[in-house]
């Protein structure tokens, strides 16, 4: 399997079509933050510091890489209103509601498998 900043060689796609969707869905779901910021995101519309202000000490600069990237793969939106201070809200699309049963099962294994401390 190759994976690189251009994303998986044509090959590895056409001959191991059930890896390269595990892969793909993984790609999407990388990066430390993203899975917490869908799961806020789950329940409704979240402004820009309602999302800061629930991952705690993230900087701002890895919350919009984060975000961005989410935006990019077409799983959240976002709205920016024209007022002073612009207003920016974040949204799960469909697609992004598609990943929740995944976040849910995980959040299931957490509960059964996780540390008991």
């Amino acid at each position: 399997m190759r994976v690189c900043n251009e994303g998986f060689d044509q090959e590895f796609m056409d001959e191991k079509r059930d890896m390269y969707a595990i892969a793909f869905t993984q790609n999407v779901l990388s990066g430390r933050w993203k899975y917490f910021i869908l799961w806020y995101l789950k329940g409704e519309t979240r402004r820009y510091t309602d999302i800061k202000n629930f991952l705690g000490g993230l900087s701002q600069g890895s919350l919009t890489k984060q975000l961005k990237e989410l935006e990019s793969d077409g799983v959240i939106q976002r709205d920016v209103y024209p007022e002073v201070p612009p207003r920016v809200e974040y949204s799960l699309t469909d697609k992004g509601k598609k990943l929740l049963p995944i976040l849910e099962k995980m959040e299931d294994f957490g509960k059964e498998f996780g540390s008991k401390n």
